[in-house]
């Protein structure tokens, strides 16, 4: 082996007895393998080894491995995408990267992507170049291209080559929606060739796969649909259609440049891997792109609140069978824990074991899955099982007295170190604390409804609150995968308290004049995912009402809230609020009205100032560590439209801009 090759930092390079030269990709420094410059250069130097020795007959193929046990390649490393500053150096930084793959799908021998992990973005870009896949049937195993969701399209010509590979049927769909595809669907999809159980078959089988030089088979079914302009424009018609129905073009463009890319080029592979690197390189450098990558890293932030030293929880006892209850149960199933439902009522338990077995029928990904699942939920109406559990929330209903009275009669029953938490929503920690014997151990996990979809849960530290405590909190939080927010006990903590501004803030509007329906599409213009007026429908008046009372916000008698909760209007759960609500979905008019774009967006910016405001106080106040965290608490919490990376960010960025304006002498800045 030549020195160029033996001195290698992020890869391991071995040729075996029969020939077979294994490249280990295994990042320093970091839990996932990601692809930058450094990787790139390393495994550019690997493929002309292994082009000189199949020359000479010393190599008669390669496999490509990873040597982290969750990670084969989570994708390009999106901290050098921030140092591309133009269209020409994305250009010149995706086409170092595209020759080395051309060099891989080149070679003369077999190449071989063994899988276990994830396998995203740049990842299955570098496997679809290879000449056959194998993945795992692990849970850690996810495999797609969810570039879509960084605002950008493929840019290692992943586009092109999975669409070679599998055809417009199978490849477009899961890039149009950035979906992680499990290993079976991902062979469904043509991005993987063979499964195997484990991680422990995966080396034998790429051997096996090298010795036969197997290589992919492409579909050719497809071919002459793709080659017949037509029938592009004819699908390509009916992906927008179907993407539009989710996203917006104007806040989310790179889904319909993916379309476009299709539409245009995709009746040739070598037209639609020039083309791609075109359309890519605009979306990289654009404000939606910086901004979903920003949020990206803030998701990252949040997940790096736990501890890597290691507790994980493995039981859960709920109290409190209601709504929040089961769902939080629901959660921590679903991800694998053993989970006990206590309540006073046992038909509430009842219920919400067959609300339970229902999710699990939909949601497991086969009907062993779901059964195993439901086999963890215990009915425990009584709390028997309460001193096995790692971790014991309270989810009953907002009374102190009440929640007191719960965790003095359960705190001699748990065992020792059994992490103890409130899901408050409104009351202090430490006032709830006050009833243990050891005030410290108790924090608030605050979940947000519905559980099983919103991925923020508020760690809240109260005044007595350990950090250890806190920081278990939130290691519980990103067991049962979701984001840790840690926030100061204070006052509807950080989300609902920036959220009851923006939601009062339009009801006042309404009562002032304006039309609900104009005042929902304003805020959906700027980038919210429902109007606030909607969203108080969906939130529940009476809850709202509550907020406004924890929050000291003013509620008249002729405020619009009160007259609809007086007549027991509270919105989407009594089918009529502000809006009526038919099995579960709001009724819309036969003719939607139309309302002047500019006139939205202005009021979209005056409807969200106050959450904007709310969240600068908020951070003045300390209840998160910084602007990021408040950030990271708007955008998934509150729904704050992730493209545009925050409200504090987005603020600042209007002010960067205005200054730049007048510097220059450029008209004021009005962001839509």
């Amino acid at each position: 082996m030549s020195a160029d090759i033996a001195n290698l930092k992020h890869w391991q390079y071995t040729i075996d007895l029969e020939r077979i030269a294994w490249a280990v990709f295994d990042v320093k420094g970091q839990s996932h393998n990601t692809l930058g410059r450094e990787q790139f250069a390393e495994l550019d130097r690997i493929v002309t080894a292994v082009a000189h020795g199949a020359q000479d007959r010393t190599v008669r193929g390669l496999v490509i491995m990873s040597g982290k046990d969750k990670s084969f390649i989570a994708g390009a490393n999106i901290k050098e995408f921030d140092d591309l500053k133009t269209e020409e150096d994305v250009i010149e930084a995706v086409r170092a990267g595209t020759a080395v793959f051309d060099r891989i799908e080149a070679l003369p021998v077999p190449v071989v992507a063994a899988i276990n992990g994830a396998c995203l973005g740049g990842g299955l870009e570098f496997a679809l170049a290879c000449h056959y896949r194998i993945a795992t049937r692990e849970d850690a195993t996810r495999i797609g291209l969810p570039e879509v969701k960084l605002g950008i399209i493929p840019g290692l010509n992943g586009s092109a080559r999975w669409l070679r590979q599998a055809g417009p049927m199978s490849a477009m769909p899961p890039m149009l929606a950035g979906k992680l595809l499990r290993p079976g669907q991902a062979r469904a999809a043509g991005a993987v060739d063979q499964l195997v159980p484990t991680r422990h078959e995966l080396k034998w089988a790429a051997r096996k796969a090298v010795l036969k030089n197997a290589h992919s088979q492409p579909s050719r079914a497809w071919q002459p649909l793709l080659m017949f302009e037509p029938g592009r424009a004819f699908l390509a018609n009916r992906m927008r259609k179907e993407t539009a129905a989710k996203v917006r073009a104007e806040h989310y463009p790179a889904p319909f440049r993916l379309i476009d890319l299709f539409e245009k080029h995709g009746g040739s592979f070598d037209d639609m891997k020039r083309a791609e690197t075109k359309f890519f390189a605009p979306l990289m450098i654009s404000d939606q792109s910086r901004n979903l990558r920003r949020v990206f890293r803030l998701s990252e932030m949040l997940k790096a609140e736990a501890p890597k030293d290691g507790w994980r929880p493995a039981r859960a006892h709920v109290i409190g069978a209601g709504t929040m209850g089961a769902d939080i149960a629901m959660a921590c199933v679903r991800e694998g824990m053993e989970v006990s439902l206590q309540d006073n009522s046992p038909e509430a338990v009842e219920k919400a074991l067959k609300r339970a077995d229902a999710f699990f029928k939909k949601r497991m990904r086969s009907p062993l899955e779901a059964e195993k699942a439901k086999a963890r939920l215990l009915a425990d109406p009584q709390g028997a099982q309460i001193h096995r559990a790692d971790v014991v929330i309270e989810a009953i209903y907002e009374n102190l007295d009440a929640k007191r009275a719960v965790f003095a009669e359960v705190e001699p029953k748990l065992k020792p170190g059994a992490l103890l938490a409130t899901n408050t929503s409104s009351l202090k920690i430490e006032d709830i604390a006050s009833a243990l014997q050891d005030p410290s151990r108790l924090i608030g996990l605050h979940f947000f409804n519905p559980v099983t979809v919103l991925p923020l849960v508020e760690v809240v530290k109260g005044a007595d609150s350990r950090e250890e405590e806190i920081r278990r909190g939130a290691a519980f939080v990103t067991r049962i995968g979701k984001l840790p927010l840690i926030v100061k006990s204070s006052p509807g903590f950080l989300v609902n308290r920036t959220l009851a501004p923006y939601m009062f803030g339009a009801m006042q509007k309404l009562a002032e004049g304006t039309p609900k329906e104009k005042i929902d599409a304003a805020a959906e213009e700027f980038g919210m995912p429902v109007g606030p007026i909607e969203l108080v429908d969906i939130v529940g008046l009476d809850v709202a009402l509550s907020v406004a009372k924890i929050l000291k916000l003013p509620t008249p008698d002729d405020h619009p809230l009160m007259q609809l909760v007086a007549e027991k209007k509270l919105g989407k759960k009594t089918g009529e609020g502000f809006y009526k609500w038919v099995d579960g979905k709001r009724e819309k008019p036969a003719t939607a009205p139309n309302f002047a774009k500019a006139d939205l967006s202005v009021l979209g910016r005056e409807l969200i100032a106050p959450l904007i405001d709310e969240s600068e106080k908020a951070l003045a106040d300390g209840v998160v560590a910084d602007a990021d965290h408040v950030d990271a608490g708007a955008v998934f919490g509150a729904g704050f439209a992730p493209f545009r990376g925050g409200p504090l960010h987005y603020r600042a960025s209007l002010k960067a801009r205005e200054n730049g304006a007048a510097k220059t002498g450029g008209e004021p800045v009005h962001a839509g």
